[in-house]
């Protein structure tokens, strides 16, 4: 697939000498929907702003819809919507207001169709009720379903989203990843950036990981799931037997809950651990690995956990 983004060697040292992104290669295929994922520092936010024109990098190149960014800045952004560390928003605005004025300072719209695509965003994002509300009186929720209006506005090819679910209850988030799908399916290419795993593996076709500014693994979430070891399940009504003798027989990071044993399987035959499970008298109801989790391949290669905002 063609690359909707794409960098070579993209570095960006600030000064004092902070090398906050070291040589990034990223590759974002046209038509998916592409999760960003990092821990506290690892240069997410920094690419994004170089991607979007917001900052020079020192070295290396970037291409975004095809043109090289900073210096077609004007050409790209016109045909991306971007919603970056949370919607600035005029507080004293009602949301609809807030809207109009956004899309007036956007030399390629349409004034004739303002107001009915201002209309459109809000009801896309479920906030037509709330639109003569002024923004200051919003929750955080509702400032970023705001934001993300203000980047629906006209039609996209490209929609960079950083944290878009930020402040929203459960329904929230499944109308913002169900919008999501549907941006998707229409052929926009959605970048987003979240420190929500489950939401990233639920809404995403591809990923990439960086930590401490370098780029870990990039490529379809299914692969990059695959090639992380699952935990370990044991099923048995003697859990803290069974989590004694793993425990003997190197599984680690155990959990107990109920009648359920989990863990992470040493390097052994598992038929050796089911085993020992049985001659110690443990009743063996259930055993196996469950499929490892986008979560599982995020520790396994940054050795962090999954809250990981930044």
């Amino acid at each position: 697939m063609t690359a909707v983004i794409e960098t070579r060697g993209l570095t960006k040292r600030y000064r004092g000498g902070q090398l906050a992104v070291d040589g990034l290669d990223l590759s974002v295929p046209d038509g998916s929907v592409f999760g960003f994922l990092g821990p506290n520092g690892s240069g997410k936010t920094t690419t994004i702003r170089m991607l979007m024109g917001l900052i020079e990098p020192t070295a290396g190149s970037a291409t975004v819809l095809g043109k090289p960014m900073p210096r077609a800045v004007r050409t790209v952004l016109p045909q991306v919507g971007a919603l970056i560390e949370g919607p600035a928003l005029y507080g004293f605005l009602n949301g609809r207001d807030n809207l109009l004025r956004y899309d007036s300072a956007d030399p390629s719209a349409d004034p004739r169709t303002r107001r009915r695509r201002v209309a459109a965003a809000l009801d896309r994002v479920g906030l037509t009720s709330a639109a003569g509300k002024k923004a200051k009186a919003y929750s955080l929720g509702m400032k970023q379903r705001l934001g993300l209006a203000a980047a629906l506005l006209q039609p996209r090819k490209l929609l960079v989203l950083d944290e878009p679910t930020n402040g929203l209850d459960p329904q929230g988030m499944r109308e913002i990843r169900s919008l999501v799908r549907e941006l998707a399916a229409d052929g926009t290419t959605v970048f987003l950036s979240s420190h929500l795993l489950d939401e990233i593996e639920q809404v995403c076709t591809h990923a990439a990981v960086m930590a401490q500014g370098r780029l870990l693994t990039q490529g379809p979430v299914a692969d990059l799931a695959a090639g992380a070891l699952g935990r370990l399940v044991v099923t048995t009504p003697d859990p803290a037997d069974a989590a004694r003798i793993l425990k003997e027989q190197g599984v680690t990071d155990l959990a107990v809950t109920d009648e359920r044993v989990t863990g992470e399987p040493p390097a052994k035959d598992l038929a050796d651990l089911n085993a020992a499970l049985v001659r110690a008298g443990v009743r063996v109801r259930g055993f196996g690995v469950e499929r490892a989790s986008l979560e599982d391949a995020f520790v396994a290669l940054t050795g962090e956990g999954f809250d990981v905002a930044g």
